[in-house]
């Protein structure tokens, strides 16, 4: 079993967005990531989707977009972003989900060899200090992502390879530590992936927590390719 990542897909079937506005390189980016995803990606894989998957407002609506990722081959582990307005309740949610796809919402879970946990995260402290408002909402995130985690230690045994997802980047330039990257650092997962920062080459941004191997994974970055992350060896 190999592992993907890839977050943003941004699709919009109900909910018309095109993503060009955002630049000319989002040309034709819902067909490019299904082609590739096609490509790389067999039916015993895990892909793992840091979040902002629809445009959509409703939960029915979104169903439409994640029907067409559901029946792209792999298992799948969905995460909010902050686009994702239509997600419900954890339970709303599953009981909605298509075949073959998971969603974290302060949990974790585990496929084969891989225990996956992670929370949206937020704007975290860099160059210019956080509001109060956005320092309260950073908190609850830590909050959440350490429900998500001792999840995570309660499923993981041994031999299994620990992944952390967020949405948001876990720390902002010059990268002070800040309530994620503390949590991040104590669970000591195997790697991190995250998504959100658009026009970004992976490679100039961030990509370590504490030692952690981190991975920007936005779809326009990756040029619309899900990224390998490890091969577990599990046929």
């Amino acid at each position: 079993m190999r592992v993907f990542a890839i977050a943003d897909l941004h699709l919009a079937t109900v909910t018309p967005k095109p993503m060009t506005v955002f630049g000319p390189q989002w040309a034709g980016h819902p067909e490019a990531i299904f082609e590739h995803w096609k490509a790389l990606v067999r039916p015993q894989d895990l892909v793992l989707l840091p979040g902002d998957l629809s445009w959509a407002m409703r939960l029915p609506d979104a169903i439409t977009d994640l029907s067409a990722v559901a029946a792209l081959p792999g298992t799948k582990v969905l995460l909010r972003g902050n686009h994702d307005y239509w997600w419900p309740t954890a339970s709303k949610l599953r009981a909605a989900l298509p075949p073959g796809m998971l969603a974290l919402q302060n949990d974790a879970v585990r496929v084969g060899k891989v225990v996956v946990c992670g929370s949206r995260g937020w704007l975290t402290p860099g160059h210019e200090p956080l509001s109060e408002d956005d320092e309260r909402l950073l908190r609850r995130e830590a909050e959440r992502l350490t429900l998500s985690v001792q999840a995570a230690q309660r499923l993981r045994q041994t031999g299994d390879h620990l992944l952390l997802m967020l949405h948001y980047p876990p720390a902002t330039p010059p990268y002070p530590p800040n309530p994620l990257t503390q949590v991040i650092e104590a669970a000591a997962p195997d790697q991190v992936v995250y998504g959100h920062l658009h026009g970004v080459p992976p490679e100039r941004a961030m990509r370590h927590v504490g030692g952690i191997p981190a991975h920007l994974v936005a779809a326009d970055g990756l040029r619309f390719r899900p990224r390998l992350l490890l091969d577990t060896g599990e046929v």
